[in-house]
């Protein structure tokens, strides 16, 4: 992997000096989760706590998807509730609504996003994003965002996001992987005008200290239940096209992101094999119970780009091509209808690949105008 070292990344939160004092005499709202945490001489806390010690009023926090303590299953209904330690109302932005409401905002001078990303557009922490910069800018609130390192941000690969196409797993024509901090693309969302009637959120970016796009960096904390470690977030951008399939992609197990298997793969051809179980973060895995035939990809070296091969060989031993993919599901992941067809029409990686490149590179050009890092 092409990694040059620059010292260790220091995420913004981190850095209390930049914005502690713009919370001061300020009424807080955070929009955060388990991952949303200050970290000071090893020490870490969670930012509600931290603010709430440096005398911050905060009166709420805003929970995306798997909760403010992240436990829950992915795309489960979050309930709003009370966080236990605090005692602040929790309101929930992956239930009923999935953007802050006018009453949510009516008692807040300030939103505060701090969220870690793993870069891959239907990680839909960037919807959250996106959908609660749309709400401050309708109720003229600003919203401050400290930026974390991206762990796939060293590279910009897949196919562009279709309008056709749009969901919460995808809002914005960006490719699968865009190589950008969460904060460089709060940046672009403002700029390219993709809030909601041309509308523009009073945005400030805390930076990082110490990073490039080619820093390496492992997650303190995994991001979500099932992104368990530094390989998980590095084949997950490849892996995840899974979900849009009735293939399972390591969830109920001890691998999640780590391997691929389900019942009706050819198991002469795949000799590896697993059995899903229900498990936090995984109550329904598909194939649960079942054992499933597949491939171990847990020793897998670091990837700089997508790998299809592995989705593509699953489809071509699939015994039954019928019911391989969710169609819906697989072309919301996607962002395009074209890639499932590639697939079933045995389309080559290479050939499959060269359908992005012009994409991509308008993709790039764009991008540059917004990036804070080299």
């Amino acid at each position: 992997m092409p990694y040059k070292l620059y010292g260790q990344p220091v995420p913004a939160a981190d850095q209390t000096d930049l914005y502690i004092p713009m919370f001061k005499d300020k009424t807080i709202a955070v929009v955060g989760n388990h991952s949303s945490v200050v970290d000071k001489n090893g020490e870490q806390t969670h930012l509600v706590d931290y603010l709430l010690s440096e005398h911050i009023q905060v009166n709420k926090v805003f929970a995306p998807e798997h909760g403010f303590r992240g436990i829950a299953d992915a795309g489960s209904h979050i309930d709003d509730g009370i966080d236990s330690k605090t005692g602040l109302p929790i309101v929930s932005l992956h239930g009923k609504n999935k953007k802050p409401q006018t009453k949510d905002l009516e008692d807040v001078d300030m939103v505060v996003f701090d969220i870690q990303d793993v870069g891959v557009r239907f990680y839909t922490y960037i919807s959250t994003l996106q959908l609660v910069m749309e709400a401050c800018a309708e109720e003229g609130i600003p919203i401050v965002v400290l930026d974390r390192p991206n762990p796939n941000g060293h590279y910009v690969d897949g196919p562009l996001l279709e309008e056709a196409h749009k969901s919460f797993l995808g809002m914005n024509p960006v490719p699968l992987v865009y190589g950008m901090t969460i904060g460089e693309y709060a940046l672009m969302v403002n700029g390219e005008g993709w809030l909601d009637n041309g509308l523009e959120a009073d945005l400030t970016i805390i930076p990082l200290k110490n990073y490039t796009h080619q820093t390496p960096y492992t997650l303190p904390i995994k991001p979500s239940p099932n992104l368990p470690n530094a390989t998980a977030v590095n084949l997950y951008p490849s892996l995840g096209l899974f979900e849009g399939t009735y293939v399972n992609a390591g969830r109920g197990t001890s691998k999640q992101f780590q391997q691929f298997g389900a019942s009706f793969l050819d198991s002469n051809v795949f000799d590896h094999h697993y059995t899903p179980k229900p498990m936090p973060g995984a109550s329904k895995p598909k194939e649960v119970n079942l054992v499933c035939y597949g491939r171990d990809l847990s020793n897998t070296q670091p990837l700089n780009a997508i790998n299809l091969k592995w989705i593509m060989e699953a489809y071509k031993e699939c015994a039954d091509k019928e019911k391989f993919f969710k169609t819906q599901g697989f072309t919301r992941h996607a962002g395009t209808d074209k890639l499932q067809k590639q697939i079933e029409s045995g389309w080559s990686e290479k050939e499959i690949r060269a359908t992005w490149k012009t994409d991509i590179e308008v993709f790039l050009t764009i991008r540059e105008r917004y990036l804070l890092y080299p």
